[in-house]
């Protein structure tokens, strides 16, 4: 039978220890922790996702500072306002919601977040971290993957993981993870011959290519983990992820739902990440 993995439920567990973590820290020093988040024009996903953000905070006893800028706001002005924060000893964790208008070169500013501060995990020696699998910050989506993996007694060790996408938010750092955790690791993407028959293989396919109810069926091997990451919409317009759920459960043995799956991990992540941050400083 097919367990459904609760992304939601665990997120609910794992927030109500940060709430106490948060409480503790601001007993011990007399502060709350704090999060700054910068967001760039008016891309209404990223507003979702920022609101979705600062609210979270909230929940579990965050600060968060929150500041938007307009759509041509000049790189030089973001990357002053990054050094302000980088600098303010209130703020613990520094957030740039991506992506960043076509003007404004990414790299550069990822670049201006200091290490200590970059609770996305995105910058360089963070994921150089990561490759040499060393104690980092790690990207919060495929962090909150590898702890529903843990919870549900899911053991990626000397299994063959596929992870079909090569984002650096997801796809790649995703399977540095896995490999990490002793997996054999396929990475597949849209020039990937045989496509089909790799996916096939996994005893572990983690999904993440933004394309709705792409992985259908015969693309999954009868009880493997399914992990979807997608957020889409189908042809109906009803959010769903790049998994066919509801033909794919079948022969599953576990898999996440979409919604209620890998989304309420992603920002429960980024709250433990801010968390971490501060305890460090």
């Amino acid at each position: 039978m097919t367990a459904i993995i609760d992304g939601k439920a665990l997120a609910a567990q794992m927030r109500e220890e940060l709430r106490a973590r948060a409480a503790a820290y601001k007993a011990e020093r007399g502060e709350e922790i704090g999060l700054a988040v910068v967001l760039i024009g008016d891309n209404q996903a990223s507003q979702v996702y920022v609101r979705n953000k600062i609210k979270a905070c909230e929940e579990v006893g965050i600060k968060s500072f929150s500041y938007h800028l307009p759509e041509d706001t000049p790189q030089q002005q973001l990357c002053d306002l990054i050094d302000e924060l980088a600098a303010a000893k209130n703020v613990h964790g520094i957030l740039v919601q991506l992506p960043l208008p076509a003007h404004i070169d990414e790299r550069a500013v990822l670049r201006r977040i200091p290490t200590q501060k970059d609770v996305d995990g995105f910058c360089a020696e963070n994921v150089g971290n990561l490759a040499m699998n060393r104690e980092t910050i790690v990207a919060c989506t495929p962090f909150g993957v590898m702890q529903m993996l843990k919870k549900y007694g899911i053991d990626p060790k000397g299994k063959h993981a596929v992870v079909l996408g090569r984002s650096n938010i997801v796809g790649k750092p995703m399977a540095m993870l896995l490999l990490n955790a002793d997996a054999t690791v396929t990475v597949c993407h849209s020039k990937t011959k045989n496509l089909k028959e790799v996916c096939a293989s996994a005893d572990i396919l983690v999904v993440a290519i933004g394309r709705a109810k792409f992985v259908t069926a015969d693309m999954v091997k009868e009880g493997a983990v399914v992990i979807d990451v997608g957020m889409d919409r189908d042809e109906n317009g009803k959010l769903c992820g790049d998994v066919d759920f509801e033909n794919v459960k079948e022969k599953a043995s576990y898999i996440t739902p979409v919604p209620g799956g890998v989304g309420p991990m992603t920002i429960t992540m980024l709250l433990y990440n801010t968390v971490l941050t501060a305890t460090r400083s």
